[in-house]
């Protein structure tokens, strides 16, 4: 059995002849060029994906090569699985694979019987191997060609990064090198989930935030790494679809990801190693503000404007208004879409990856007497930030945004708080607790945008008097909702002040 440990990065198709003159290539021991053809199969089922495993054929020269892998983990980009290779007889053998419960379960006739094939992947594979030094060999591949499946067919443009030997530091290393000159954001789909998604013809869709998985024995760091690799997950989920696609959705969930690591390394400031947040808030700042313009300006359209122009078809100046609006939204949005494009997004996401692999958080320091529990530390930390709740709900006034939307900010923290820590959570008190706080969230950021609209219309009417007519009366149109929303806001701080954190609880073994 081989293991494979490798970080995969996508490239695009433009890039590749400027990658190949990239300088640390050049220092290659070895190059190498192969057209590689490979089927992979599954039952008609799809036993096997459901199973996390994966068969391939491939054709490299005039052999084919059987190739059996089972996923175990993947996370930004870095794959580390198991690997069974054997030469193909016209007939598939699993006698290679040393794991005898998966070789048992391969060989049953409803899994040997009813394979077939699924899709299939044509690419060209330049490989180099570097040796940057004595204890380091990695195995640089780009691959470029096509994947086909049930009459479809969509391109292939991949770059991985395979450590032979060393260590993932090195790795990543070199990843962020190649980094400094090209676009290479980890690529978190694999050619055979995209095989899959091609078969089954899966429209792309945004993807929202999932359950962490933590458990209330781990250590604190250990619970951040996985919170954190869950939220670079979400981010880069939603990458392509946010560059590709008018969707507004893609950007906003962009946006939550971002907003939900940012309040992890708030939560988790105590616990995490010197200077870790610092390398990452700078880049983390720079594109929320980015993703942020974009967001806005979809919100003031859909959610300000079109209520209004929906209500008054026949009045021009709204008209006029919108098309303003609709300028600074595209703009906006080739501005993000630019800055996605980056070497600089690349840059942020392989050091998040590379800084979450190291010591403190892949082996969390010895748990002392003195050192906090999970369950601990997951308590004082939603304690504390439900007593910065009430403070900022007794500030709060009707006639101060600000001091509004600062409550809304504490309350998003506290709901991602217990999101994160859902699963030492008992019953559906967590649910309730996440519903509650939602909803305060969500009449809260209602207020704030048709608080914020303003000056924002005002800024895309520009000194047009029509334009700012046409602000006047989204205003008015507004007025009601807006004094029913701040008259309600009494009742809002009451439920507020009588909010209680759900009970956390240690799993049992």
């Amino acid at each position: 059995m081989a293991r494979q440990l490798a970080l995969k990065l996508a490239i695009a198709e433009n890039r590749h002849s400027a990658l190949l003159r990239h300088p640390a290539l050049a220092t290659a021991s070895a190059r190498e060029q192969h057209q590689l053809v490979s089927i992979y199969y599954d039952t008609g089922r799809m036993a096997l994906r459901r199973a996390g495993v994966l068969l391939r054929l491939r054709k490299q020269g005039a052999s084919w090569q059987q190739t059996v892998k089972r996923q175990e983990e993947s996370h930004g980009g870095l794959t580390q699985r198991p690997e069974w290779h054997a030469p193909y007889m016209n007939h598939f053998d699993f006698s290679c694979v040393d794991d005898t419960t998966l070789r048992d379960w391969l060989q049953r006739d409803k899994i040997a019987g009813r394979l077939a094939a699924v899709f299939e992947t044509n690419i060209r594979r330049i490989v180099w191997q570097l040796d940057p030094d004595t204890d380091t060999r990695i195995l640089v591949k780009l691959d470029r060609g096509w994947i086909a499946a049930n009459g479809r067919r969509d391109s292939l443009s991949e770059l991985e990064l395979q450590l032979i030997s060393g260590s993932i530091d090195s790795l990543y290393a070199f990843a962020l090198q190649l980094a400094q000159r090209h676009a290479l954001p980890p690529l978190l789909l694999s050619k055979a989930e995209r095989g899959y998604r091609l078969f089954h013809n899966t429209p792309q869709r945004p993807v929202k935030a999932g359950d962490v998985p933590i458990d209330s024995a781990e250590a604190p760091l250990a619970a951040f790494r996985l919170i954190a690799q869950d939220c670079l997950s979400h981010l880069q989920l939603n990458h392509d679809g946010a560059v590709t696609s008018d969707d507004p959705e893609y950007v906003h969930q962009m946006r939550v990801a971002m907003r939900r690591l940012r309040a992890a390394l708030r939560m988790f400031g105590p616990v995490l190693p010197a200077g870790f947040a610092e390398q990452l808030v700078p880049p983390m700042r720079e594109l929320m503000r980015g993703l942020g313009q974009a967001r806005d300006f979809d919100v003031l359209m859909a959610e300000i404007v079109v209520p209004v122009a929906n209500a008054l078809p026949d009045e021009p100046r709204l008209t006029d208004l919108a098309g303003a609006i609709t300028d600074r939204l595209y703009a906006a949005r080739t501005d993000i879409r630019h800055a996605l494009r980056q070497p600089g997004y690349s840059q942020l996401l392989l050091t998040a990856g590379s800084l979450l692999q190291r010591t403190p958080f892949i082996e969390p320091p010895t748990t002392s007497d003195e050192s906090l529990s999970l369950l601990q530390f997951a308590d004082r930390r939603l304690r504390r930030l439900l007593k910065k709740i009430l403070e900022l709900a007794d500030a709060a006034r009707v006639d101060y945004p600000p001091s509004l939307h600062q409550l809304r900010i504490g309350i998003k923290r506290l709901r991602y708080a217990i999101e994160f820590f859902g699963p030492m959570i008992p019953g559906k008190s967590g649910t309730a607790a996440i519903k509650r706080l939602a909803g305060l969230q969500e009449e809260l950021g209602q207020l704030n945008d048709l608080a914020s609209a303003g000056t924002l219309l005002m800024v895309c009417a520009g000194r047009d008097p029509l334009l700012r007519e046409a602000v006047t009366l989204i205003g008015g149109w507004h007025g009601q909702r807006h004094a029913a929303l701040l008259d309600d806001i009494p009742n809002k701080l009451k439920l507020i002040r009588g909010l209680k954190l759900p009970r956390l609880e240690q799993k049992q073994a």
